[in-house]
């Protein structure tokens, strides 16, 4: 049974938008809902009525209405959402133009920078109109590369509010991961900063847009942001401007929103690219809009007066999805630099600083300050948290209850479970119900979520494949240059025709909760039993000797082994008797099949650039095959360490 680590008040839980939105729907549907469970049931039940309502109570502004929620709600791919609406996206993040703080900035070696909203609209204005009068339209693509500061976001809405659509890549990306995303979608206009700042560092971005430039004639305008200097030198870039020199001077202008469909392209998102060439995947501006206001507002639930923050960069969904808080008219923090930097508190010293209400980052985050030692809690006054959240990989067992004892006692922790694929999640945070040391609390709303045993079953309390039986408004519309669709399915509905296989390793228990046990694509299967990675780090990192691991199955004599790499921690080494240690914990706690053939220490564990281990990247290495796109990874050298070891060819 899981260990419960915290039950909101009554008080607390009337005090939800989650409860609000209950009683809208009761009042609504003439329903007599209390809890959770209930209210999920009905949204799976009722998927219109669901949006209908949430369109509704977020107050979508849109110049014309729906006909029709969704055309056919058994349909998948392809489902149509909020026909006949006409809607700007831009427009809903700026509803508000009053003198309340829009967006906090904070660069590591850095005081913070303030933006009201009014400030940010006339600044979005200021930058929307030269964009015009440069041709940018309806359909173009806008490009950032960019760091995770106040323009960014300033680029996105000027471009969205003129109908282009946007794609940004973070500038740690190498000039092969830019040119394999935007390559593809050829941007007409590329906003890019001079620099960046890491470590106390800082590193120069234009040498490697001078190289990517060659290689994307569609760009007709690089709009340069100075950073990491007041006047950088932008004569060897064709086509450049200074962003202070292109934004239109005098008295801001109104901005004229493109009115357009509601299903038309506003994002495209990359997959990590780990393993391929990364897939273009292209969201529409009502399905993100309304499916990040449910996520923000019910199962996070931002309000106007928070203060939220979320350790990304613009190369992460987690940027999409933070960004859309303006539509709720919260203070957004933005944080650029190494979270380590100048020490391991330093974003909780932030936090204490700017009062943030919701607090959310990486569940490597959450082990690396583990590890480290920090005490949040004791260290800083946290008075004001009120919840953290927690994606990019499954948070262990210790890393839930560190939260509780090292953080604070009285908040909700929220592991929620997504991906680009749907810029969201499909399991997550419920602000009225108790969390389990583990678990994601629930399923979100009008998210059809179940676990598919081998024979493509729904099962309860035993793992599975993580599907979704129904559309979701946030769901691609299409991938792009992807013509007749085959790329969309083979990446989501060839193993069971029209549901969405995530793949992902699931288990949804009695109550509701979900565990998360990685990737299915990366999980074990010896013996032909299947074995989810994260339930070995969730016992290998618990252990103090062990600051890091990865998994990985190795095809050995017509069968697979499990062979276990652990990064040890400062002052321990990888002992015959620690190895026995390893296993037998994992034979205590996991099971017998959970044991690796074999255990060996590593001096990296490579990762994304979003913080998620790389478990088919080192597959492929001690396979001996070309991993395709190293520039995904926050430190490809990693890999090296993989290549032909000696070990792998031994009993």
């Amino acid at each position: 049974m899981a260990k419960l680590l915290w039950q909101p008040s009554e008080e607390r839980i009337k005090s939800t938008n989650m409860y609000r939105f209950m009683m809208f729907i009761n009042e609504r549907y003439q329903k007599k809902f209390t809890e959770y469970a209930s209210l999920y049931q009905w949204s799976i039940d009722n998927i219109p009525d669901f949006w209908a309502s949430m369109w509704e109570f977020a107050e979508i502004r849109a110049s014309r209405p729906y006909t029709q929620v969704v055309d056919d709600v058994t349909k998948m791919p392809g489902a149509k959402w909020f026909q006949g609406a006409e809607l700007n996206f831009a427009e809903n993040l700026l509803r508000y133009r009053d003198d309340r703080i829009a967006l906090i900035f904070k660069r590591e070696d850095q005081d913070p920078i303030r933006m009201t909203y009014r400030e940010l609209y006339d600044e979005v204005a200021r930058v929307a109109a030269p964009l015009k009068a440069a041709g940018v339209k309806a359909g173009d693509r806008v490009a950032g590369f960019m760091p995770n500061m106040p323009q960014t976001i300033i680029a996105m809405l000027a471009a969205t509010s003129l109908g282009a659509t946007w794609s940004s890549c973070s500038p740690d990306f190498g000039i092969k991961g830019v040119l394999d995303r935007f390559g593809q979608i050829k941007p007409k206009v590329l906003f890019t900063a001079n620099g960046y700042s890491f470590k106390g560092k800082k590193f120069d971005s234009l040498g490697r847009v001078s190289d990517i430039l060659k290689e994307i004639p569609s760009v007709e305008k690089v709009i340069v942001v100075p950073y990491t200097e007041p006047e950088p030198d932008i004569n060897r870039l064709p086509k450049a401007v200074d962003y202070n020199e292109f934004k239109s001077k005098g008295t801001p202008p109104e901005i004229d929103f493109k009115q357009l469909p509601a299903d038309h392209p506003l994002y495209i998102m990359f997959t990590s690219g780990t393993t391929g060439l990364p897939k273009c995947m292209v969201q529409s501006a009502g399905g993100i809009l309304v499916h990040h206001t449910k996520e923000l507002m019910l199962h996070a639930d931002l309000k106007r007066e928070d203060t939220i923050f979320y350790f990304t960069t613009c190369g992460w969904m987690m940027w999409n999805w933070l960004t859309s808080s303006l539509s709720v008219g919260a203070t957004l923090v933005l944080f650029d630099g190494n979270p380590f930097h100048p020490g391991p508190g330093a974003l909780w010293r932030m936090a204490q600083d700017e009062k943030i209400t919701i607090f959310g980052t990486s569940a490597g985050y959450i082990a690396a300050i583990q590890n480290a030692g920090v005490t949040p809690g004791k260290t800083y006054d946290l008075t004001p948290l009120k919840a953290v959240l927690s994606t990019g990989s499954p948070l262990s067992i210790e890393g839930f209850e560190y939260i509780y004892r090292e953080v604070k006692q009285d908040l909700q922790l929220a592991s929620i479970s997504g991906g680009s694929d749907i810029n969201g999640c499909f399991a997550g945070g419920n602000p009225m119900g108790p969390v389990y040391a583990g678990e994601l609390q629930c399923r979100d709303l009008a998210m059809k979520v179940e676990a598919f045993d081998e024979n493509g079953k729904p099962v309860i309390n035993q793992q599975g494949e993580l599907v979704c039986t129904a559309p979701s408004p946030s769901m691609p519309i299409y991938f792009w240059d992807d013509p007749d669709g085959k790329k969309y399915h083979a990446a989501y509905f060839d193993v069971y025709p029209n549901i969405w296989r995530h793949g992902d390793f699931i288990e949804i228990n009695d109550r509701g909760g979900v565990v998360i046990y990685g990737r299915s694509d990366a999980t074990l299967n010896p013996g032909g039993v299947r074995i989810g990675t994260a339930e070995i780090y969730r016992q290998v990192e618990g252990m103090d000797e062990i600051e890091d691991s990865l998994v990985v199955g190795q095809d050995w004599k017509g069968d697979v082994r499990v062979i276990l790499f652990v990064k040890m921690a400062a002052g321990s080494a990888l002992t015959d008797d620690l190895k026995n240690k390893i296993r037998t914990t994992l034979r205590q706690n996991a099971s017998p099949r959970h044991v690796p053939a074999k255990i060996i220490e590593t001096p990296a564990v490579p990762y994304t650039l979003n913080m998620k281990k790389v478990e088919l990247a080192v597959k492929k290495v001690i396979e001996g095959k070309p991993v395709l796109n190293k520039d995904a990874l926050s430190n490809p050298e990693a890999l090296d360490f993989y290549s032909d070891l000696k070990e792998l060819q031994e009993d």
